[in-house]
């Protein structure tokens, strides 16, 4: 990027957030520290009226407004892929949004730009086999991002997913997040502990008057600490090399590590899994095409689900 680019970005940041921070810039466009406060000087004598609080950052002065900002071609393009993620990923309301938000941004392109984009929408699209269901609450994403935004506690209604238990909760959030459905992550009040919450599974969702005072906890140190509590082991499987390609793209999901080439074409994948039972119900649907070299436990488990299997059908 060069400098003149580097500028206008820098007056975009500045617009865009309350306070922006001069090390956070830096590491953003891949400069120096003093590279960054020299922009900004040049921003200054230009006449952009920039202020800045030591220890806090620098913003721009109350009232002051860039005029619209006319986006790239490529711009354009990205947000219409995520348009597109939005669609299949978000609930509806949300998705709604997403479209007018992207008519607003079609709107102040250049025609040719326009002509564009609805000549590559079609082919685009985002397919989601399985999993991701919308929110069984109408909105659900919107009023929680409500909740995250002005601290408010939620009353909701949970039913889980293995026993079915109906249990009414009130939860102070701290973040949501997308892994083949929506989740909450919250402080339960009920448990007196953070709690992973699907949306899909919340009948009922209330967002209550009051506040709760903010946590230093965030999504990133919850995922840090479900990984320090986390006993994992270690599995490795052989697969042959007739193993359903379809079926082996969901190795993600079961702990994958890492694989290498096994003898004859198959391949040997490394798992860590904190239940070798689950992982022992996906390795059985490749038949004689997994073979399970460590632990003993997880062969053992499909040799009893091989065994139940062959009572049921025989």
């Amino acid at each position: 990027m060069n400098r003149f680019d580097r500028i206008v970005a820098l007056l975009i940041q500045l617009q865009a957030k309350r306070v922006v921070r001069g090390p956070d810039l830096a590491a953003r466009y891949g400069v120096s520290l003093r590279t960054i406060y020299r922009d900004l000087r040049t921003l200054e004598e230009a006449g952009v009226p920039v202020c800045g609080e030591a220890g806090v950052g620098y913003s721009l002065a109350d009232g002051y407004r860039l005029p619209p900002v006319m986006f790239t071609r490529e711009e354009a393009t990205a947000l219409l892929t995520a348009d597109k993620l939005v669609a299949q990923l978000a609930d509806a309301p949300t998705a709604a949004r997403s479209r007018a938000a992207m008519d607003k941004l079609r709107a102040v392109l250049r025609r040719t730009d326009r002509d564009y984009l609805e000549a590559l929408s079609p082919h685009i699209s985002v397919y989601r086999p399985w999993g991701g269901g919308p929110a069984a609450v109408p909105d659900a994403q919107h009023q929680l991002l409500a909740s995250l935004a002005a601290k408010r506690v939620v009353r909701l209604e949970y039913q889980a997913g293995y026993s079915g238990e109906q249990t009414v909760r009130e939860a102070e959030p701290i973040g949501l997040y997308y892994a083949q459905h929506w989740h909450l992550v919250a402080f339960c009040r009920l448990r007196q502990d953070f709690r992973d919450f699907r949306l899909d599974r919340i009948t009922r969702l209330e967002l209550r008057p009051e506040q709760f005072r903010p946590r230093p906890d965030t999504l990133e140190s919850y995922w840090k600490q479900k990984a320090a509590d986390r006993q994992l082991t270690k599995a490795v499987v052989r697969f042959g090399p007739q193993a359903c390609r379809p079926h082996l793209e969901q190795k993600y999901y079961f702990g994958w590590a890492h694989e290498q080439p096994g003898p004859n074409g198959s391949m040997d994948m490394t798992f860590w899994v904190r239940h070798p039972q689950e992982l022992a119900h996906w390795v059985l649907l490749f038949a004689d095409q997994a073979t399970v070299l460590e632990p003993l436990a997880l062969h053992e488990e499909l040799r009893e689900l091989a065994r139940r299997l062959h009572q049921h059908y025989r």
